[in-house]
């Protein structure tokens, strides 16, 4: 357990435009930052990082809550691992008391899995650098691969042993249990007895974005007559690892990509390695899959740009083919880099200085429209069936971009190199749209939802059905709680003599009080649930601030509390222009009393509702007069309100 106010250092540490900047590209708008949103697909930035109050919120999918919270959605972390994140990051250190066995018992499952490949890791590490086998077999293939010893100790290389138990028998005699080295995919299971997936093989630890241990890659080393292993051989698809969710190298590489706005992409392991060793740290890897959706939006966080570095063969020229379309889709710039058919980027980048590498990228990156049709009309020759369905391939591939003006210069360009009617493309350009759209549409016509669109919340899609009188009117309250209570105003009161005096009081104060006078009390259980918390604190003497509530530990406190914090829209500096415009806070008693009486005028409207309804019902005269006087005072009541809001107002 993490001490409380060990929890509060924590959290007063971190900076939400760090923590969040650590996995999402931000730019400075105004007092804010914002970028592209990292929980759904959006291809106008609508994330918005407030350092002012420490949070972040999206105004797309609605997601927002502090450092804490933004980890535990992003890297899927239970509380405690953000907190332990974040006082790692801002070197602070815990001291937490010991767990029992039943605390222990409740470890969740994917935190023993990260602890599990962190001791497989360093276990590796170990066997690699201090022992027999693993220096002359492991450590030797390694430096003889042109590696020194910075950059294996950087990315963590290591090695296996040949024995096939040896990892699994480190674990057991340090407690770790059979069922889950099986489940994370470091042992596999067979009849004679768990054995180790890895064994005989140099390991390659694959990072989260965190630098955590999610899942591990081994290449054999010698050549197997039997052929009964696979040169390479990966973990297994787990809670903490999906390989079409990773790449290769991005935690060791996205500090450069967001420095040169620019990231390479090439094939494997020895691609990144040696790139990163002459210094040209900007670069990850696919890892031997296909390039996924996942995968292009990861690299999407930090930069547009994407330079596809490939070998010179056939298979290299066409492998830059797939899964450009999904990049283009994304809105971002691709450029293809093709190298010498004699090198691959490992070689390439062994063979030359940092500078040649550099001047030949430069030198030799094609946008990829010209490369592709270029590449696809080599093929073709002179056949006019190819040569027709290249140029309709190369339309197709112009369709995905969704910017209109890149599509139309992209038509300009290829009808110079296809040496066809601008015309003519563009025709079969709009034929293409037409009939995605057309597929889009539903069996009546209606637009079926887009992947690209955020689904409407289904609470807010029969929120008029749902939202009791007074909704809003508590909202703006519990906004002024969290905005303003602990501001102070000044208030008119009397002395012992009953003469006029000048005081002041807190907002929390002013709006609890005169609610709780009135006997009024939220109907919203959250709404609900802040004011009491503001009730009991102001009768013990405090008056939490906002970041009590964004770091609360019930979600639907924390939740709200961020959402009302936050807003999409500012004003402009208007002043630099000579135009002053008050805000809320200019008029704060003005409009905490018109937020007071907005309120209670809709719980007057309710109850005025109740009454008549009971009216209807009643057939009992003496009731009937009771339920009458009911109504005139209510309607006196209003009246009065009415009186005071129009004074507010007209202030």
């Amino acid at each position: 357990m993490i001490p409380h106010e060990t929890v509060e250092a924590i959290l007063q540490a971190a900076h939400i435009e760090e923590v969040v900047g650590d996995f999402v590209t931000l730019k400075k708008r105004g007092a804010n930052l914002i970028g592209h949103c990292p929980f759904h697909n959006e291809k106008t930035p609508s994330f918005n990082v407030n350092p002012a109050r420490n949070i972040f919120k999206c105004f797309g999918c609605g997601k927002a809550g502090d450092s804490a919270k933004f980890l535990m959605e992003h890297e899927h972390y239970t509380y405690v691992e953000a907190l332990r994140y974040l006082a790692k990051k801002y070197n602070i250190q815990i001291e937490e008391k010991e767990q029992t066995p039943e605390e222990l018992l409740e470890q969740s499952e994917r935190e023993k899995m990260y602890n599990v490949n962190g001791f497989a890791s360093n276990f590796f590490i170990e066997t690699l650098w201090h022992s027999e086998e693993g220096q002359s077999v492991g450590l030797q293939y390694f430096r003889e691969r042109g590696f020194l010893d910075p950059i294996i100790e950087k990315f963590q290389l290591g090695y296996s042993p040949t024995a096939k138990d040896a990892f699994a028998t480190h674990a057991r005699k340090n407690g770790y249990d059979d069922d889950l080295l099986v489940k994370i995919g470091l042992c596999i299971h067979s009849e004679k007895g768990n054995y180790d997936r890895f064994h005989s093989r140099v390991i390659f630890p694959i990072h989260s974005m965190t630098g955590r241990v999610i899942g591990f890659g081994g290449r054999i080393l010698g050549s197997d007559p039997e052929k009964k292993l696979a040169k390479y051989q990966n973990s297994p698809q787990s809670e903490i690892y999906d390989k079409s969710h990773t790449l290769y190298g991005i935690y060791f590489a996205k500090n450069a990509i967001v420095r040169q706005d620019s990231c390479i992409l090439v094939e494997g392991y020895f691609d990144v390695l040696h790139m990163h060793q002459i210094g040209m740290e900007n670069v990850v890897a696919s890892s031997g899959t296909s390039l996924t959706m996942e995968q292009i939006r990861l690299v999407k966080r930090y930069t547009n740009n994407i330079t596809m570095l490939y070998d010179g063969d056939d298979a290299g020229l066409h492998a830059a083919l797939r899964g450009t379309d999904m990049i283009l889709s994304e809105g971002m710039n691709v450029r293809v880099v093709v190298l010498p058919p004699e090198h691959d980027p490992a070689t390439f980048a062994k063979t030359f200085p940092i500078e040649k590498v550099q001047g030949y990228l430069a030198d030799n990156a094609k946008d990829f429209i010209r490369f592709k049709t270029e590449l696809l009309l080599k093929d073709a020759a002179d056949d006019p069936i190819k040569r027709s369905e290249v140029i309709r391939d190369i339309v197709q591939t112009i369709s995905v971009i969704p910017d209109s003006i890149f599509r139309i210069s992209y038509i300009k360009e290829c009808s110079r190199l296809l040496d066809m009617p601008e015309t003519t493309l563009m025709a079969a350009l709009n034929k293409m749209l037409r009939a995605r759209f057309k597929k889009s549409l539903g069996p009546d016509g209606d637009a079926m939802p887009d992947e690209n669109i955020v689904a409407p919340n289904q609470e807010e899609e029969h929120l008029d059905e749902q939202i009791a009188p007074g909704f809003f009117q508590e909202r703006e309250l519990v906004k002024m709680l969290l905005m303003y209570g602990t501001s102070m105003i000044a208030i008119e009161t009397t002395d012992e003599e009953g003469k006029p005096v000048e005081d002041s009081i807190s907002v929390a104060q002013l709006i609890i009080d005169d609610l709780k006078q009135d006997e009024i009390q939220f109907n919203d259980s959250t709404n609900n649930k802040i004011f009491n918390i503001f009730d009991h604190e102001i009768d013990e003497g405090n008056i939490p601030n906002d970041q009590f509530f964004i770091s609360n530990e019930d979600d639907a406190i924390a939740n709200l509390a961020a959402d009302l914090l936050t807003s999409p829209y500012k004003l402009d500096r208007w002043e630099k222009h000579g135009i002053f415009v008050k805000t809320e806070q200019d008029v704060l008693k003005q409009a905490v009393m018109s937020a007071i009486y907005r309120y209670k005028d809709q719980v007057i409207d309710a109850r005025l509702r109740a009454v008549a309804e009971s009216l209807k019902q009643e057939t009992d005269p003496d009731n009937q007069l009771i339920l009458l006087k009911q109504k005139k005072d209510l309607d006196g009541v209003r009246m009065k309100i009415n009186h005071l809001l129009g004074i507010v107002i007209a202030k």
